[in-house]
């Protein structure tokens, strides 16, 4: 079939793929920066960025070059052997962050599955069997797979699905007594995103993580920070634990990690990465030379000091921007979020601003269904933001009638 439209990529979309997606009436051709080009050559600014995964935006020159030139050496060996890329690009996590090793896999849900069994590992090497029960938060997001997707206390992703595995407790988040509670004996392991992204960009009370760190160090139970969609810049550091004085046990990584292409992490410190031997964990995939490659490309240009205080610059503009709008609508109740990770609350449903601003050439997304969030490019320009702010004003004058 040959591809001239939208139109010819949706009827083969509908005839071949599974409808696992609620998918907009658009195919994405191409991109540049924070601009993106569909199939019939209408123009669009994205401030989804692949939900979170093209931290540089599209087609980052560094990007491209390191996927080039490694697409011409290797692509794949496994994990048989070692992987130069995959040894650099762990030495350059390490560096940067708490942890001391990292293991490699291909995606966010796969990065937690590994920490779930690192941690449960770790009390079994120590013969604390009792010690299974992995403690996560009301509104929160991680992951697909079964195992991620009991320990996602969102009952809507469960539907369908039972039953889940046992050894998951939910607690509201923010609730510090509420999470003392829940611990005990049979704690393991703490398992919490630094900002819920897909339960709505819900940020956490001030020292709510210094709580929580006491409260695991006092039982003695790992603390693991889910940074799969907060990582490598979004919310204006490198990782976001730095913004809260925490560092946790254990961290997982994946979106934004290889630039665009598919990888996940999972790091840790030595006292507990050492119960990971050979044959309890392994991903064919994990730690390519290829996806390392474009890992150590960006990870390169967002570590940069310089390029993580643009981002708190343009964060902060943004912020200041959307706080504007909220006064001129009323549909709009709080404006949330940290760094180029922001959301806006509505008291009404939201999909039709995201179809507005989508016909008038600008991507945002809306999740919870009244929670438009905003995740554009780490390297989007102040014009850029005021042209997103600009469509989302014209969309709530033209959805909800709403104007000065």
């Amino acid at each position: 079939m040959k591809i001239k439209n939208n139109e010819d990529v949706i009827a083969l979309t509908d005839n071949h793929v599974a409808r696992t997606y609620g998918r907009f009436p658009i195919a994405l051709d191409r991109g540049k920066g924070a601009e993106v080009w569909d199939r019939s050559g209408n123009h669009y600014i994205d401030f989804v960025s692949g939900l979170a995964v093209n931290n540089l935006g599209h087609c980052h020159p560094a990007i491209v070059k390191a996927i080039q030139e490694q697409a011409g050496r290797l692509l794949h060996v496994s994990n048989l052997y070692h992987i130069e890329q995959q040894s650099q690009l762990a030495s350059e996590l390490t560096r940067l962050s708490f942890a001391d090793k990292f293991f490699f896999c291909n995606s966010g849900t796969e990065a937690n599955e590994s920490a779930f069994k690192l941690a449960r590992k770790y009390f079994f090497d120590r013969s604390e069997t009792g010690r299974k029960e992995i403690i996560t938060f009301d509104r929160s997001f991680h992951g697909r797979t079964i195992a991620s997707l009991s320990a996602t206390a969102q009952k809507k992703f469960h539907v369908g699905f039972a039953p889940l595995l046992t050894g998951f407790k939910y607690v509201p988040f923010n609730d510090i007594l509420a999470l003392e509670k829940a611990m005990g004996p049979k704690t393991c392991a703490v398992m919490v995103e630094p900002v819920q992204g897909e339960g709505g960009v819900n940020m956490p009370d001030k020292g709510y993580f210094k709580a929580m760190k006491k409260l695991c160090q006092k039982s003695g139970a790992l603390l693991i920070f889910d940074e799969v969609q907060t990582g490598f810049g979004r919310t204006g550091k490198l990782f976001a634990y730095e913004n809260f004085g925490v560092k946790p046990d254990i961290i997982t990584f994946a979106k934004a990690l290889g630039g665009g292409l598919a990888i996940g992490a999972m790091g840790a410190t030595n006292k507990v990465m050492k119960s990971f031997v050979p044959g309890t964990h392994a991903a064919t995939f994990g730690g390519n030379p290829l996806a390392c490659s474009a890992g150590l490309a960006s990870l390169k240009v967002i570590s940069k000091k310089r390029f993580l205080e643009d981002v708190k610059k343009k964060g902060d503009y943004f912020m200041q921007k959307l706080n504007q709008l909220a006064k001129r609508h009323s549909s709009i109740t709080e404006v949330r979020g940290i760094g180029l990770m922001l959301a806006v609350q509505l008291n009404r449903p939201g999909a039709g601003i995201v179809n507005e601003c989508m016909r008038n050439g600008v991507l945002v997304n809306c999740i919870q269904s009244d929670i438009l969030r905003f995740l554009p490019p780490l390297t989007a320009t102040k014009k850029q933001i005021d042209l997103v702010v600009k469509a989302v004003d014209l969309a709530f004058i033209e959805i909800f009638g709403e104007s000065d």
